[in-house]
């Protein structure tokens, strides 16, 4: 299974991006999917998630400038970051709660992270 996150890049204040993450490889189900931020120097930190019904968990750092959504079909997770901050320059990095098949316990995977940098 693999996570491929692109997207990102430099912007300025102002400004928007929209992240994308799609996961491959052989997939039963895919729960939880989800974008995480690491700013240098800074823990790695939740910016939004969304369940496989469409139920959305935003940090109160990012609402209403950001929109997280999924395409369950493709199996892929999007970040539409509008407003964009100096604060919100980091390393994005998507991830999936998912099962590889039937009898697999559920299990959290990484994409490589995107890196997102907003110039003031």
């Amino acid at each position: 299974v693999q996570l491929q996150a692109s997207g990102g890049g430099l912007v300025q204040a102002g400004g928007s991006l929209r992240l994308s993450c799609a996961a491959s490889g052989i997939i039963y189900s895919i729960n939880v999917m989800g974008w995480y931020r690491q700013a240098p120097g800074k823990r790695r930190e939740l910016v939004a998630s969304i369940t496989s019904s469409g139920r959305e968990n935003l940090s109160d750092s990012v609402k209403g400038r950001f929109i997280i959504s999924r395409d369950n079909a493709k199996k892929s997770v999007y970040l539409q970051m509008n407003s964009l901050q100096s604060e919100d320059t980091a390393v994005y990095y998507c991830n999936a709660d998912l099962r590889r098949n039937r009898y697999d316990r559920m299990s959290t995977y990484w994409g490589q992270g995107t890196e997102v940098t907003v110039s003031s």
